[in-house]
């Protein structure tokens, strides 16, 4: 007689789909940074080790839903950035997780501009 051999269970944490998807979305051209939410009228922009600030995600056992809040760069099509990014999330998240993506929704809650990115770089160097 054979043994009913179970391998276990494999559960992959928010956090780990949450990473996934604020790892890809900073490398999807057009994506200036991920928001961490209007405050003040002025949207903080995040990125490095806050990637998943911007993302928020429900993970189930078979199937994921990820929210994503960002700033996209000044003249870039906004509607063309929205799209590659839902698919480029929705790739890597089921390549590396097995999971399928149900949903991936996009927020632009702001624009980027050139001189701002210059300005947070400098801000953020160690002296």
């Amino acid at each position: 007689m054979m043994e009913d051999n179970q391998p276990g269970m494999v559960r992959i944490s928010d956090d780990v789909v949450a990473t996934i998807a604020g790892l890809t979305a900073m490398e999807t051209k057009g994506v200036a940074a991920m928001s961490g939410g209007i405050s003040e009228g002025l949207a903080r922009k995040l990125s490095g080790r806050n990637v998943q600030k911007g993302v928020s995600v429900e993970v189930g056992q078979q199937e994921a839903a990820i929210d994503l809040r960002i700033i996209v760069h000044y003249g870039s099509k906004i509607q063309e950035v929205g799209r590659v990014l839902q698919e480029n999330v929705r790739s890597a998240v089921e390549d590396m997780t097995g999971l399928k993506v149900v949903e991936v929704n996009v927020k632009i809650e702001g624009v980027a501009f050139k001189e701002e990115e210059q300005e947070d770089a400098a801000s953020h160097r160690v002296k």
